[in-house]
């Protein structure tokens, strides 16, 4: 018998997982990606629970590894240069695993690449779906530049190409029907020098009203930068030079030392992000034979840290619904849909509560920030804001082989 035939758009950490997942299950893949080769290491992720068990279940678990600083300090601070304990990473609920992307992705490639095929400079452009298939158009742009167009059959369809989804425009529509968006921008990249008073293992909070800046050591990698600051205005936002709109947004009072340290190292960034902040919203996130997975279909934002999680654990339970639904695919999304959808629900809800723990809104948010990194300073405190804070990070827990 034919093996089912399965393209997957977009190789990030969902779409490479997926590869592994239907390998898995018996099908054969293509998998496209618009860049022209794969992305560098990117930005700062966390891995709870949830994907811990989906990696684990795939077998990359240990090739991802784990950069949290062992023993590493985490600070608050202000701008005239005093701090205070703050509340790190690894103080969370949960054993969150402190990555880089690039890291979850590489792991899945080395897994992947020998059971899929992988075109890269590939797009759809264009798809037609029947009961018993989807025939796709898939535009590729050679080195040299040459273009060419080829249409082919395939019995499922997976978009997981992320928050500006080109599959999710082809099967439903424009962006502006699904984008939700939480008027806040971020600018990201990696520090390549420790901040003046402090060392490279050391992670350390700026949270104003409004505004933030975030640093987070790594193990054999030199820190990530995050601004986040919120926005009435996105598009004038992006009318400027990024680091304009930065300093815009963190003035117009004296920056002080550490700031603008961390803006001058944006500045001269080789590489950085600078994006506004969405959630995708959708009553489903499929047809027949066409399925959105992670940052197309839900976007949970950096503010819910399970980004990476739910894309590894959404492949991974895709892959058992079809295994249970052999020949049936859009029952099996059907059923997909239906056992993931509320645990999404949770944490896109979680994301929107957790935005002030990145950026206090007010100074009331302020204050019990505050308060709260102040009892994480001091090891009864810190058993204390860990059982409180445990039932929220539970929620957080999916584990696909019991669905």
């Amino acid at each position: 018998m034919n093996k089912p035939r399965a393209l997957i758009v977009g190789m990030g950490i969902g779409g490479l997982a997926t590869a592994v997942r239907l390998y898995d299950i018996g099908w054969e893949t293509l998998l496209v990606e618009r860049a022209p080769e794969r992305r560098p290491a990117g930005y700062f992720v966390g891995l709870f629970k949830t994907g811990r068990l989906a990696a684990q279940r795939m077998g990359v678990l240990d090739a991802i590894g784990n950069r949290a600083v062992e023993g590493g300090a985490t600070y608050d601070i202000d701008r005239v240069g005093r701090r205070r304990p703050g509340l790190g990473y690894g103080d969370l609920p949960g054993e969150p695993r402190l990555l880089l992307r690039g890291d979850i992705e590489g792991a899945l490639h080395d897994s992947a690449v020998s059971l899929t095929d992988i075109r890269y400079g590939t797009t759809p452009v264009a798809l037609e779906e029947h009961p018993d298939g989807v025939d796709v158009t898939l535009r590729t742009t050679a080195a040299d530049e040459t273009v060419t167009e080829t249409t082919e059959r395939f019995d499922l369809v997976v978009g997981s190409d992320g928050l500006r989804s080109t599959m999710r425009q082809l099967a439903f529509g424009p962006h502006s029907d699904y984008l939700r968006p939480f008027n806040h921008i971020i600018g990201a990249t990696v520090l390549k020098e420790a901040v003046p008073g402090f060392s490279l293992t050391d992670g350390m909070i700026l949270a104003e009203p409004g505004r933030s800046a975030w640093v987070f050591p790594f193990t054999d990698h030199q820190p990530g930068l995050l601004f986040n600051y919120r926005t009435e205005d996105e598009d004038a936002e992006f009318s400027r030079p990024p680091i304009e709109s930065l300093r815009r947004a963190f003035g117009p009072e004296p920056t002080g030392p550490v700031l603008e340290n961390l803006l001058r190292q944006f500045e001269q960034a080789d590489d950085y992000l600078f994006d506004s902040v969405h959630q995708v919203a959708m009553p489903r996130w499929h047809t027949g034979r066409v399925v959105l997975l992670g940052d197309a279909a839900w976007c949970l934002t950096l503010y819910s840290g399970m980004g990476a999680s739910s894309a590894i654990t959404g492949a991974d339970l895709l892959g058992t619904l079809l295994q249970r639904n052999p020949g049936n695919p859009a029952r099996a999304l059907r059923e997909w849909d239906q056992k993931l959808r509320p645990f999404i629900d949770n944490m896109q809800e979680h994301g929107r509560k957790e935005l002030v723990q990145f950026v206090p809104q007010t100074r009331k948010d302020k204050l019990t920030r505050t308060l709260t990194t102040s009892l994480m300073g001091n090891a009864v405190g810190k058993r204390v804001m860990r059982r409180l804070l445990a039932p929220a990070f539970k929620a957080k827990s999916l584990d696909p082989a019991a669905a």
